[in-house]
């Protein structure tokens, strides 16, 4: 799809926000795929199933997506190169494989007769901090980043952008972003691809800051100084942090900048007993859905623990009824 287009789309707000996927990870670990404690993550399966990545991006589609992310958030020519044995040329094709498998998958369920007025899904190609390939939780923090300069930092992601730029994503999805300085590198390391369109989304420890206690304001501030972002905002927060953030930073954002925002379920991850919820009850990203359209959210979705029933969810709340179109009831993507 043409960038142009892209940006008609995003602000067509007659038509609502563009829906994002859920946690593709965890609609992988639900079909049983074992996930849990490997450090490629769900990157791992473009080598060993590619077919199982396909259907689950099928079935976010089937849900109500316009956005499908690729499996490539923890994907890196280093980390390929280190576990699973390959070389780095092999490790770019793999990347950019995960371009190729989603962009198939969005071909297959436009022919597959969707509703109408359903608008062509977009493909994001995932770009995760360095604190992923870490695999130590850094993603979080952002530790890493007072140890490297902006060029590392650079450096680092230049071979992931130019995978998924080369390999024709829609948009380059650089998310769960813990710090300024990573967010300023990978800001102007898409200056390299002028041709390209991106949204910037942070994790953040509470509602006010990023994860590397940097306001959330200044962060937002950061973004709205690139003409090539169409979009900031979070993702793989609890869902009640959203509101406040928004709110902390709505003077900041520059016209035409929309918002994403796509957090997790609000359950929380103990690294001994996994995932589990809190004493009290979780709104649903679909309860609150209508107060960020207020905020101006140009993308919403959900990220860990949000599978496809959840973007279905969503999708009733936004844009009405989904009649004969239950993810559960249709069949899986198959060659």
């Amino acid at each position: 799809m043409d960038k142009t287009d892209i940006l008609t789309t995003l602000m067509d707000v007659g038509r609502g926000p563009l829906i994002v996927d859920g946690g593709l990870a965890t609609e992988l670990e639900s079909t049983g795929c074992k996930l849990q404690g490997d450090p490629l993550w769900s990157a791992r399966l473009l080598h060993t199933n590619p077919q199982a990545i396909k259907d689950a991006h099928y079935r976010f589609l089937c849900a109500g997506a316009d956005v499908i992310t690729t499996a490539t958030y923890q994907a890196s020519v280093e980390g390929f190169v280190r576990h699973l044995d390959v070389t780095p040329e092999q490790a770019n094709q793999l990347i950019m494989s995960g371009v190729t498998l989603a962009r198939e998958t969005v071909k297959h369920f436009m022919a597959d007769q969707p509703p109408s007025d359903r608008r062509v899904p977009l493909v994001a190609g995932s770009v995760g901090p360095y604190g992923a390939f870490m695999h130590n939780g850094s993603e979080y923090t952002g530790a890493y980043a007072a140890e490297m300069s902006v060029e590392e930092l650079k450096a680092w992601h230049r071979p992931q952008v130019q995978c998924l730029v080369t390999a024709g994503a829609d948009l380059i999805a650089m998310e769960t972003i813990p710090s300024m300085k990573e967010a300023e590198a990978l800001v102007e390391l898409l200056r390299e691809f002028p041709d390209s369109k991106a949204w910037l989304a942070f994790s953040c420890k509470d509602g006010q800051c990023i994860s590397d206690s940097s306001r959330f304001s200044e962060a937002v501030q950061l973004a709205s100084r690139s003409s090539q972002l169409v979009a900031v905002g979070v993702n793989c927060c609890p869902p009640a942090l959203v509101n406040p953030l928004l709110d902390s930073a709505r003077t900041q954002r520059r016209q035409g900048l929309g918002w994403v925002v796509y957090p997790n379920s609000g359950e929380e991850w103990d690294t001994y007993t996994g995932w589990r919820k809190p004493e009290n009850r979780i709104s649903s990203i679909a309860e609150l859905s209508l107060e960020w359209m207020k905020q101006g959210c140009a993308l919403i979705g959900g990220c860990c623990r949000i599978g496809p029933a959840h973007i279905a969810e969503l999708r009733r709340q936004i844009h009405g009824d989904m009649s004969g179109f239950d993810a559960s009831q249709r069949r899986p993507y198959r060659e």
